[in-house]
């Protein structure tokens, strides 16, 4: 079997963390290109991984008809711009979530993917998480009865991460909490429930803990360290009630709270059963039976989702199909958070009727 050939276009946390690694185990891969602006941080792939070259230009990606795949890992306001370039010049593509800043930026990846047909897939992992895929056949299968309502919770005690940059500019990252952390929450929810269609949004996103930049007392930051001449314009905290054609979904946020508990999870509420699917941990399901009320957890042997999600990008690339990660699919999720956020921008409720 041939080796597709891959760049990777953005050298940061999440380009090392997951996809790296997982091409290089997929023995039908071969990473030609690592591509960061700043020349050391493609150097060091190189240098740590024993393949590729370095450069800090992608249109010498596009210029390379040998290259096949690209993942795209750099800030959000890049996105849109190189997943396009790509997709024009031949390239399929897998943009780490979210797909862009704004709905309007990821309908346009949606228009040229559909002129070009190549891929393009999104790096909502959750969709590739053995548990989350159980959860999703149950309630397919009708094992939780009526699914009324879905509770979701992200919230963190004092976690914003590299204050002053990237993450906390608008222009940058497009929002804070919900564009960075809710879009895999509210895609997992999504996803369960076979993307139904979203009727009302009433939103409101707050700017609170952050803003006094100097004085936000704080234990780590993972993508710090802070840079107090900077910008902090994005969420931290975000509340939203969502009505669809299926269940009903609420939603509280957080980078930073004032109350020292980190609460990361869905909950699942169906007339039958109901399940509580800790973030990127186990579930439990919750029913009665025979006058008894029962909780179970659920034992099931999982894989790595980055390597699931990778394996299925570079299946996609081969046959051509399309993955649960696929534009069409992931969309939805954009259209949900831009609305959230044009209702707190608007003070009022957004409608789809």
């Amino acid at each position: 079997m041939e080796k597709i050939k891959v760049a990777v276009i953005g050298c940061g946390t999440i380009a090392n963390s997951a996809h790296i690694k997982a091409y290089l185990a997929n023995p039908g891969v071969e990473i030609k290109y690592f591509c960061d602006i700043i020349r050391e941080k493609a150097e060091k792939a190189v240098s740590e991984y024993g393949c590729g070259e370095a450069v800090t230009d992608y249109r010498v990606i596009l210029e390379d008809p040998e290259v096949e795949a690209v993942s795209v890992c750099t800030p959000n306001h890049m996105h849109a711009r190189i997943s396009i370039d790509c997709m024009k010049a031949g390239k399929n593509v897998l943009c780490e979530k979210p797909a862009a800043r704004t709905f309007q930026e990821a309908l346009e990846m949606q228009k040229v993917q559909h002129e070009t047909g190549k891929i393009l897939n999104i790096g909502v992992v959750n969709r590739f998480n053995t548990g989350v895929n159980i959860i999703r056949k149950m309630i397919q299968n009708g094992e939780l009865g009526d699914v009324y309502h879905v509770y979701v919770s992200f919230r963190a005690h004092r976690s914003i991460p590299g204050l002053g940059g990237a993450f906390t500019t608008k222009a940058i990252a497009g929002g804070g909490v919900l564009i960075d952390w809710g879009v895999h929450y509210l895609d997992i929810v999504m996803y369960c429930l076979n993307d139904p269609q979203p009727l009302t949004v009433s939103g409101q996103a707050f700017s609170k803990l952050g803003r006094d930049m100097k004085n936000y007392a704080y234990l780590n930051m993972w993508a710090g360290p802070p840079n107090y001449e900077g910008t902090y314009d994005v969420d931290d905290f975000v509340t939203a009630l969502i009505r669809t054609g299926g269940p009903t979904i609420t939603l509280n946020g957080a980078w930073a709270q004032n109350i020292f508990a980190d609460e990361t999870y869905i909950d699942f509420l169906g007339d039958k059963a109901g399940i509580r699917l800790q973030y990127g941990r186990d579930f439990k399901l919750f029913s009665a039976q025979n006058g008894a009320l029962l909780e179970t957890t659920p034992k099931y042997n999982s894989r790595d989702m980055f390597q699931n999600e990778i394996d299925s990008f570079i299946q996609c690339v081969r046959t051509g199909e399309k993955s649960p990660a696929h534009i069409d699919t992931v969309i939805l999720s954009s259209q949900i958070i831009q609305a959230i956020y044009d209702s707190s921008d608007s003070q009022s409720e957004i409608s789809f009727r």
